[in-house]
């Protein structure tokens, strides 16, 4: 009887946060709609970086399976790298997440990783050094609106590809090769960064939700840059070079302990 009413409190207690999410859902969505109505550019875009945000937490709360999987195996199947993001080491079973398990990690690889910010000043110099955004300056002042707008890209892009995944049930991590040899470990990240899995872990989709966020990122933070570059053409720009950023983080991360192996021996 204890047991039953249990389970009771417990289904009371998801449907009430599942409620409270999409409320604040809709509240962000009639924000951002009146920000456009009233043409407040500046406060369209952070409404929307909210409505992603609060997207991803509703797509969780939605998607949860009943049976949440031991701690243990959850903190194994969530690994945040700094340099390459996430990955499902070789050693580990691949399974697909649930609804909290992704919010864990669209969570810790957007904002609680040092990764994100390290890649936004690595970007941020590059701008500044090859002084893109020439009406921005080259001082303090284009430095910090450079750093804004690549953070800004940045955050926007994980939110959209962590809320398509979400919504479809794709896999948003590497898993790296269970195989050997170094050709067939680096045809298995090229072939990666083009297709993913469903739920099954084993049909394979098309890899669509990082292209499509590093499209929307550019696209919208064009609105906002000096001589209002076409939007359509900033994020065709970014899907382009995404292809390369993304082979390149799937082969440093499949590579990665092979990698730290040498550069640990290097230093001694």
């Amino acid at each position: 009887m204890a047991t039953r009413e249990g389970a009771l409190i417990f289904v009371r207690i998801r449907k009430r946060r599942a409620t409270r999410s999409l409320l604040s859902f809709y509240l962000r969505i009639q924000t951002y709609l009146k920000c456009l109505g009233s043409g407040a550019g500046a406060c369209s875009r952070a409404s929307l970086v909210c409505v992603l945000a609060v997207g991803c937490s509703f797509t969780a709360d939605c998607k949860a399976q009943d049976s949440a999987p031991k701690k243990n195996d959850s903190s194994k199947q969530i690994n945040v790298n700094w340099l390459y993001g996430s990955y499902v080491p070789k050693e580990v079973p691949l399974r697909s997440l649930n609804g909290r398990e992704r919010l864990q990690l669209y969570i810790r690889q957007t904002y609680t990783t040092p990764g994100i910010y390290a890649k936004t000043l690595l970007f941020t110099s590059y701008d500044q050094i090859t002084n893109s955004k020439p009406e921005w300056g080259d001082g303090a002042e284009g430095f910090a609106k450079r750093l804004g707008t690549r953070q800004a890209q940045f955050i926007m892009q994980n939110s959209v590809s962590s809320l398509g995944n979400g919504l479809v049930g794709w896999e948003p991590r590497y898993d790296r090769c269970h195989c050997d040899g170094f050709w067939r470990r680096s045809r298995h990240a090229l072939i990666r960064n083009f297709v993913t899995y469903d739920r099954t872990e084993r049909a394979l989709r098309p890899q669509l939700m990082p292209y499509i966020g590093a499209f929307s990122a550019a696209a919208i933070s064009s609105t906002w840059e000096p001589g209002r570059p076409r939007w359509e053409v900033r994020g065709y720009q970014a899907a382009i070079a995404q292809i390369f950023v993304g082979a390149a983080g799937n082969w440093i991360g499949e590579f990665g302990r092979e990698i730290g192996g040498l550069l640990h021996r290097s230093n001694h």
